[in-house]
């Protein structure tokens, strides 16, 4: 399947909504719809609780709303898991898991071209989640190689259902915790994350897209074999223009970029507006068209979203429905140029 760019809405996956039927209606309101993931609807909806079904080592404490990891309960589960390892069945999301997946299936989508799924991204998954002793999970050699192969068997799952009711179904993972790699403080490097990476898209249901709002090493991903790559472009894109070789070659390849321009923060949003979010894309595409990319392929092969996921604004979902709003009349704007 080729994604087409032509400055299409689509957002990012987590969503403040305590009510599913509003989330739903906020998500499929945008050119590229998707099933919103509500962890304030409850503990399972969260990403981190979500992929973790079946998962071996893992303990879910949903009264504390934790996800922990214990290796020794790892090599217990092993064996019950190992049975299943060619079992689509058994890597799909359930509807304890993700209730609200299952209500996106049951839309009328007929009317899109594309839909898109997400996942919690293996290397957040790995650091995110620790053992008794606070060690992440991605640190134990026997354990690192699972997590990939079990993201990668989970997002099969995922696009698979979701190709059953619509052809056009893809997903992204989303990696906030990927630019930790990139500091010394880890104890997992870059260089193992880039090998451990390129393994995994090689498993991949295509395309291929990764989503964050952090700000890693850009050349690592804009040098991967990714077909979608989505960032918070209101906080990183002075930085993320300067890597204009990188991006040159990511479009040349046929690739997409998903700009997150509008503010979802309560207070970020009340000093922007739509001719602010205008003029910033302007400014970084006129400097990536001097380094010799033209405007015409920038606007082919973008897409635009909400600037990054929000859950703590003081007015609930409030900010991020007009967030969503701003977005469509930016993206209408860049429309009209193609």
């Amino acid at each position: 399947m080729k994604l087409e760019g032509n400055c299409q809405t689509t957002a990012m996956g987590i969503m403040p909504h305590t009510d599913v039927d509003r989330a739903l209606e906020l998500a499929l309101s945008l050119d590229i719809p998707f099933w919103p993931q509500l962890p304030k609807v409850n503990f399972f909806e969260d990403m981190y609780a979500q992929v973790s079904q079946h998962f071996p080592g893992i303990v879910l404490d949903s009264e504390k709303r934790v996800v922990s990891f214990s290796i020794d309960k790892f090599y217990e589960d092993f064996e019950e898991y190992m049975p299943h390892w060619e079992e689509e069945e058994f890597f799909r999301l359930s509807p304890e898991y993700s209730l609200v997946f299952h209500r996106f299936l049951e839309q009328d989508l007929s009317k899109f071209k594309y839909v898109r799924g997400q996942s919690i991204g293996p290397v957040s998954y790995g650091l995110k989640i620790l053992d008794e002793t606070n060690k992440p999970m991605i640190y134990y050699e026997e354990v690192r190689q699972i997590i990939f192969d079990f993201v990668a068997k989970k997002l099969k799952a995922q696009v698979s259902e979701m190709q059953e009711v619509h052809p056009g179904a893809f997903a992204w993972v989303d990696e906030p915790g990927l630019e930790m790699i990139f500091m010394a403080m880890t104890g997992y490097s870059s260089d193992r994350a880039a090998e451990d990476y390129r393994a995994f898209l090689e498993n991949f249901p295509c395309p291929k897209g990764v989503h964050l709002c952090g700000n890693p090493d850009w050349s690592f991903l804009l040098n991967l074999e990714l077909d979608v790559l989505s960032l918070d472009v209101l906080a990183r894109g002075h930085i993320f223009s300067r890597y204009s070789e990188e991006i040159k070659g990511f479009l040349d390849r046929g690739a997409t970029i998903s700009w997150g321009i509008t503010p979802t923060l309560a207070e970020e949003y009340e000093k922007e507006n739509i001719e602010s979010m205008i003029e910033m894309l302007d400014t970084i595409w006129d400097s990536l068209g001097e380094a010799g990319i033209p405007r015409e392929q920038l606007l082919k092969q973008a897409w635009l979203a909400p600037a990054r996921c929000c859950l703590v604004n003081q007015d609930g979902e409030e900010t991020v429905a007009k967030s969503f709003r701003m977005l469509q009349e930016v993206a209408d704007h860049f429309k009209g140029q193609l």
